[in-house]
């Protein structure tokens, strides 16, 4: 019986209540997300220039990610196909993997190294130097500033890129089929058209959605608890990237057996 209470009381024991704990924290930070959103004031201007700084200031990484991967991922599986004959079903294989997958993900681990290390950085610097406090002191909610239009900038900018990203994917596959296997631009198009539903793209556009709520939950949560001066921001900002990472790519698995649930495969 001892041996039973010693094990309860663990340090893995601790450790396993510890994260069950902060998750119901990040759950009611959530829902305290959504409360500020439906109640007065709403600052709409704040989500304005959020939407411009993280959404305009993430079309570079944008652009560069969305052509590389549909370069490479032609390149690879063109060169993989042609030793079958296979050739004709590269337009179909990189589309659909672009819209479905490709796109999402690595647009969102890319945009969470940028935005979620920044809303960590500015939310935590501000949080160490009681610019906070002062918020509260004024009788102001910081959720209600701070992150509510954070929150809604990621959710509303992260499909947008991903939409381009996904384009210039298709795009850069197009590039590669011409001028390394000869197929003519209006064929590979069709069958692009052929192959990518509605739906198809659309799992793809909630995906973003949900991982930018992801990422902006993940990092104006650590960066209202940043302690520490300016290490402790620093810790945040990499524990924000890697968590957010990490809790991007397995929701991706979820999400992903839940559309192939309602949509079929």
């Amino acid at each position: 019986m001892k041996e039973i209470t010693k094990s309860i009381d663990g340090p893995e024991t601790r450790a396993i209540v510890d994260r069950l704990y902060e998750v119901g924290r990040l759950v009611f930070f959530f829902a305290t997300i959504l409360k500020c959103t439906f109640s007065r004031p709403f600052y709409f201007m704040r989500l304005v220039d959020q939407v411009r700084a993280l959404g305009l200031g993430s079309l570079s990484i944008t652009v560069v990610i969305g052509l590389t991967m549909g370069l490479v991922m032609t390149l690879n599986f063109g060169y993989g196909l042609v030793k079958f004959g296979g050739v004709l079903y590269v337009p179909a294989v990189v589309s659909l993997s672009l819209a479905r997958e490709m796109a999402p993900i690595f647009t969102s681990l890319l945009v969470a190294g940028r935005i979620g290390s920044g809303m960590a950085a500015e939310i935590g610097s501000m949080n160490v130097t009681q610019q906070v406090d002062a918020i509260r002191a004024l009788g102001t909610n910081p959720i209600r500033i701070l992150v509510v239009p954070r929150f809604w900038s990621a959710v509303i900018s992260l499909p947008l890129l991903t939409s381009l990203s996904c384009f210039l994917g298709i795009l850069g596959g197009m590039i590669v089929c011409q001028n390394e296997f000869g197929m003519p631009a209006g064929f590979y198009i069709n069958k692009v058209l052929d192959t990518v539903k509605i739906h198809d793209f659309l799992s793809g556009l909630v995906k973003s959605g949900i991982f930018g709520a992801i990422i902006a939950i993940v990092g104006c949560w650590r960066g209202l608890s940043t302690v520490g001066g300016t290490r402790g921001v620093g810790e945040s900002t990499t524990w924000v990237v890697v968590t957010s990472s990490i809790a991007i790519l397995i929701t991706d698995f979820f999400i992903s057996k839940i559309f192939l649930l309602i949509w079929g495969h």
